[in-house]
C-alpha cells in the first residue's frame, strides 16, 4: 500500500528550510501533501491561498509525488484521515521545536491514530524560521537569502503593496 505523508504548516513565508524538508520528506513517502494550515495564534503576512501558491512557486514544476493543499478549519488528525495519510511529517531545528511538538503528536496519535515523524532540519536551515523572516521584511530588511527566489519575489510583492 502507498505511502502518503502530509507536511502541514502555516507556511508564512515557506522558507529554504521548508524545502528541504518536503523534498526529503517525498524521498522518504510515495507522495507527500505540503498542507497550509491556519495557526490562530499567528499573524500572517500573507493569505492562506497565497502561501500555497508560494509553495507552488517554489518548486517551480511540483514533483509528480508532491501536491499542495489548504486546510481552512478544522483538525489536522481528521484531515489526514480524509485523505489516507498514514504519517505526519514535521521539521524539527531544536530542543524546542521538540517540546512545542511532541504534545501534538501525541494528541494526533489519540485521536486518529496517525504517526508524527520528525525530521531534523539540515544544519544549513536550521536557524531559518518563517517568523524571523517575516519580522526582518516587516521592519524593512531583507530575507530573500532565506527564501526560494520564486517566494522572496512574492513577499516582496506583498510588502510593496
Amino acid at each position: 500500500m502507498p505511502k502518503l505523508a502530509v507536511y502541514p504548516g502555516s507556511f508564512d513565508p515557506f522558507t529554504l528550510g521548508h524545502l528541504d524538508i518536503s523534498k526529503r520528506a517525498a524521498e522518504t513517502f510515495d507522495s507527500l501533501t505540503i498542507v497550509v494550515v491556519h495557526n490562530p495564534g499567528k499573524t500572517s503576512m500573507l493569505s492562506l491561498q497565497e502561501r500555497a501558491e508560494a509553495i507552488r512557486a517554489a518548486f517551480g514544476e511540483l514533483p509528480q509525488n508532491i501536491c499542495v493543499d489548504v486546510l481552512e478549519t478544522g483538525l489536522l488528525a481528521n484531515y489526514c484521515t480524509k485523505i489516507g495519510a498514514s504519517v505526519i511529517v514535521k521539521g524539527i531545528r531544536s530542543n524546542n521545536d521538540v517540546d512545542y511538538e511532541f504534545p501534538m503528536a501525541r494528541v494526533n496519535r489519540d485521536i486518529s491514530g496517525i504517526e508524527t515523524l520528525m525530521l531534523p532540519a539540515s544544519g544549513e536551515y536550521a536557524h531559518i524560521s518563517s517568523t524571523l523572516v517575516r519580522q526582518v521584511f516587516e521592519l524593512g530588511g531583507d530575507a530573500s537569502a532565506y527564501l526560494p527566489a520564486a517566494v522572496a519575489k512574492i513577499v516582496k510583492a506583498k510588502l510593496a503593496k
